[in-house]
């Protein structure tokens, strides 16, 4: 049975809810549109070129569109030029009278029809080639009051959405390392009293410090990020690799303790098909995997952002697969529940080799080399010993139970690939009680699977816990990476009272 199948049963079940956007939610689905992304990469499947907006809006699998891009910001006649690829440009349609910025009035419909289904939909700057720079302060701030006439609350007589109010901005900047902080401060006075909610995303580089916009990120209040985990080696494809170069535990810590918006939302960036990027492209159980435990294990986590809309609907409905993992254990308002901090708190007197796992300023951590210094939460990717594996001993906020809203999913497009045999491989999680002394609820050993300290695992009728990050190490065996607890039949007469955790990872 589909993912999709089974959300159409819900629905049957409890009915659809259209709910307005909520930023304060960890499950929310992020999908660019704009750029056709698929029909670009596959030129002969004419049948899935990117269709207009409003075809994406069907279900409510998608929460936010980022409509790319302003691609020029000072183009003819001082206006910004928009590309919309196979749906509007100004080299297929219309543009205002002295300028090159393409008159997309007809899409104004689209967005209208997207916001009554409680979406958001947002003009995105820049792109992998567009962009721009200022020349001052002034004129960063002068551009801003120009978005807001053109596409938000203002007012103009060439707005390329005619009546059609948009969201907010998003900054994908990929170039330069221009300031953007008189930009987004210019706008958020114009959001200021605006009779409607307004949103400023960005689209940095995992690798930290973003080199285009990491300046900018610290220094202006954003309400999410869609960090980019492709075409990089923080990629999601080195999730469990044993490389420990994924790194969003550095973007939990940007967001919790530099970001100006310490509520900012930081999701994960994913190619939604493995043409939709040159490399970060995984699985769609593997991705599950992943978005499941960066939820439980962040509280800064905010959904998945796609690129792009087309990619996910000629691949299988990969969003649908998605969004039910995100919305099964999801959360608004922004509640979230701690996990205990298992590893010892970190010493200024002792070393650490590879492997060794400390607590430290409310995260567990992974010495990926020889270390002596405290655990830091940013820095040089290359030059950080430390990578957080995830936040730990805070005190938790509000409810994490499921939102009882269905979710409502369209069943006339493709049916997704992802079926309840592959979704075997992503993460389970079972809390056994300790003083119970049996090993229900624990799963087995796994060669196939990667363990972190603190988590147990059953073999050869034994009960096992890991003492430090391993792959393929048997239970008992040389390396020394398992404590053994006891016999499944024996009374577990230690750490009474406390909680197991057996969480296995597949590997493709």
């Amino acid at each position: 049975m589909s993912l999709v199948t089974l959300a159409t049963i819900a629905i049957s079940l409890f009915g659809s809810v259209q709910a307005a956007y909520d930023n304060t939610c960890n499950d929310n689905l992020v999908q660019y549109w704009g750029q056709n992304s698929y029909g670009a990469a596959n030129p002969s499947d004419t049948a899935n070129y990117q269709k207009t907006l409003s075809f994406y809006c069907g279900d409510s699998t998608t929460n936010v569109f980022p409509v790319a891009f302003l691609n020029v910001f000072f183009g003819t006649g001082g206006e910004p030029e928009i590309d919309l690829a196979n749906i509007c440009s100004s080299s297929s349609d219309p543009v205002f009278a002295g300028t090159e910025l393409a008159n997309c009035q007809f899409l104004a419909a689209d967005i209208e029809t997207c916001q009554a289904a409680g979406k958001i939909v947002t003009i995105s700057l820049g792109g992998a080639t567009g962009g721009g720079t200022f020349t001052s302060d002034a004129q960063a701030e002068a551009f801003a009051d120009q978005i807001w006439n053109l596409f938000l609350g203002g007012t103009s007589s060439t707005r390329p959405f005619g009546a059609a109010v948009l969201d907010g901005v998003d900054l994908d900047i990929e170039s330069g390392s221009q300031s953007y902080v008189p930009f987004v401060n210019q706008l958020r006075s114009h959001f200021t009293g605006a009779s409607k909610k307004y949103y400023i995303s960005a689209a940095p580089q995992c690798v930290y410090p973003d080199a285009a916009i990491g300046a900018t990120l610290n220094a202006a209040s954003f309400d999410a990020i869609y960090v980019q985990f492709y075409n990089n080696p923080c990629g999601l494809t080195h999730y469990s690799d044993g490389s420990y170069t994924w790194n969003f535990g550095v973007w939990d810590y940007w967001a919790r303790n530099i970001s100006p918006n310490p509520n900012v939302k930081v999701y994960i960036g994913a190619p939604a098909s493995s043409s939709a990027a040159g490399s970060g492209y995984v699985p769609i159980a593997t991705l599950q995997t992943i978005a499941q435990q960066t939820q439980k294990n962040f509280p800064s986590f905010g959904g998945v952002m796609f690129w792009d809309a087309s990619q996910s609907y000629a691949n299988g409905r990969y969003d649908v697969a998605t969004k039910s993992a995100l919305t099964s254990a999801g959360a608004c308002g922004g509640a979230y529940t701690y996990q205990a901090c298992t590893a010892p708190a970190f010493s200024a007197t002792a070393s650490y080799p590879v492997g060794s796992t400390v607590s430290y300023g409310g995260y567990q951590w992974y010495a990926r080399y020889y270390a002596s210094g405290p655990p830091v939460g940013i820095g040089s990717d290359d030059s950080n010993a430390w990578r957080a594996l995830f936040a730990c001993g805070g005190t938790s906020t509000g409810s994490t139970t499921s939102k009882t809203t269905s979710t409502t999913f369209s069943t006339t497009s493709k049916a997704t690939t992802a079926s309840t045999t592959s979704t075997s491989k992503a993460a389970t999680t079972t809390t056994t009680a300790a003083s119970g002394g049996s090993c229900s609820g624990v799963a087995a050993w796994s060669a196939s699977a990667t363990y972190t300290a603190g988590l147990d695992a059953t073999y050869n009728g034994q009960l096992w816990q890991a003492n430090q990050w391993n792959y393929d190490e048997v239970p008992g065996g040389a390396s020394g990476a398992w404590n053994l607890v006891g016999t499944c039949a024996s009374k577990r007469s230690m750490e009474t009272g406390s909680a197991r955790r057996s969480v296995k990872f597949v590997r493709d």
